[in-house]
């Protein structure tokens, strides 16, 4: 493990602090405190992990695959379902192989998500990110909808040492998508990420500016491949996963952000979203910096989550 991957390890570990106390105490008082199996320690399970945001349908799946373990087993002592249940967390956040295609050919990101999720900032973070791997990134600034959206990407851009295009507010979000295929095109680009606006409360007209955007991609630069990422505030909780399910309705949502996994209690949103959604976690944020945003191991969420 590198020392970036162990800085953001232990930070992912201290993050999840919250989301542990949440539900692991509670897992813990029920193995201890129950003397035999029966239906209320799997009701008493069953209402922390739904507390811990992990989701219903998560959590039927969660408790079906332990009820079944602990039958094959014949496992007798509650506290003998701990590494059980942890196993059966680990297959309801197993998606196989979570691709990032995006970074072996030429690619166009978009980014979407409502405002105050961190989209802006997450926007400037994969760009450091890509640019650090000795890839051409081209950012498009086509959030023109929010004051201040275009200077706070300028920051992130400046930062990471790459171009962008557009920025200015009111401008039309499809011509600065226009604009910077063009640009992507004449500096060889290999990706262009495309921060995009994110209103929710007026899906119509969102769906027309998606619908824009992705009608220049596909006339401009037909051989790009699609990567459509959501931003997430890990924080929001259910609501979050209310939010990825109105922007699948809305756009072809290839993949998840979920920031501000630091000091929430929800993290268990992770698993809710994978389950209920069936749309990757790819990247998780839990902090300022660019080291703070790192793709999304499952295997080791649920190891940091139960302090393994």
């Amino acid at each position: 493990m590198g020392e970036e991957k162990k800085g953001f390890w232990s930070r992912l570990v201290a993050g999840l602090g919250k989301t542990r106390d949440n539900i692991v105490s509670g897992f813990d008082s029920i193995f201890n405190g129950f003397s035999s199996i029966d239906e209320e320690f799997y009701e008493e399970i069953e209402e922390i992990l739904i507390m811990g945001d992990i989701g219903v349908n998560a959590t039927e799946s969660i408790i079906g695959s332990l009820k079944q373990k602990v039958k094959q087993q014949h496992i007798k002592d509650p506290a003998e379902c701990k590494e059980l249940l942890i196993n059966s967390i680990r297959e309801q956040m197993d998606v196989g192989e979570t691709a990032y295609r995006f970074e072996q050919e030429k690619s166009v990101i978009l980014v979407i998500g409502v405002n105050g999720v961190g989209k802006t900032t997450s926007v400037g973070k994969l760009a450091g990110k890509l640019k650090d791997q000795g890839k051409r990134v081209v950012v498009a600034a086509a959030d023109t909808f929010r004051a201040a959206a275009g200077s706070q990407l300028a920051e992130w851009v400046n930062r990471a040492g790459v171009d962008m295009i557009g920025g200015q507010e009111g401008a039309d979000p499809a011509a600065v998508v226009y604009d910077a295929v063009a640009a992507a095109k004449a500096r060889k680009a290999d990706v262009l990420l495309c921060d995009t606006a994110g209103r929710l409360h007026n899906k119509k007209n969102l769906m027309e500016e998606l619908r824009k955007i992705n009608r220049i991609l596909e006339r401009e630069y037909p051989d790009a491949y699609r990567e459509t990422l959501v931003v997430l505030d890990a924080t929001t909780g259910q609501n979050a996963l209310n939010q990825a399910r109105e922007f699948s309705e809305v756009a072809d949502i290839t993949g998840i952000i979920l920031t501000k996994m630091d000091g929430t209690a929800k993290g268990g949103i992770a698993v809710a979203i994978h389950s209920e959604l069936d749309i990757p976690v790819k990247y998780i944020g839990v902090g300022e910096t660019i080291e703070d945003l790192q793709k999304f191991d499952a295997n080791a969420f649920v190891d940091a989550l139960f302090g393994v």
